[in-house]
């Protein structure tokens, strides 16, 4: 069990799918002068990567999640990974508009994970 589990395993594998995803659509902005062909070529061979993690997340996640539940968690993830890749890697600033923006995402996702309403 543990981490391999169908209700562990989808989630690994969607942190790192989304850390090959982030960097193909962001990390070249640290490259501004690199062609725009190769970056796309690049970004390109990095996403076959991310899509090599997360169709495997997807389909074992469903034997526990729902298809609606793995797209909050991968958005969640999304969200998360991409704050910290901004902050650490952009040297972008987080701020309290960005804190409020995701904290309204993830009371979307609470509502998507909670029993049916009503």
């Amino acid at each position: 069990m543990g981490w391999a589990s169908p209700a562990v395993l989808p989630i690994v594998l969607l942190v790192a799918s989304n850390l090959f995803m982030t960097v193909a659509w962001y990390g070249h902005l640290k490259h501004p002068t690199a062609p725009l062909w190769s970056v796309v070529l690049v970004s390109w061979g990095i996403a076959f990567v991310e899509y090599c993690l997360a169709v495997p997340a997807n389909r074992v996640g469903h034997q526990v999640y729902s298809a609606a539940e793995l797209k909050t968690i991968q958005e969640v993830i999304t969200l998360v990974v991409f704050a910290v890749f901004s902050v650490v890697y952009l040297g972008e600033r987080f701020t309290l508009s960005h804190l409020v923006g995701f904290g309204f995402i993830g009371l979307g996702a609470f509502f998507v994970f909670k029993s049916p309403l009503g």
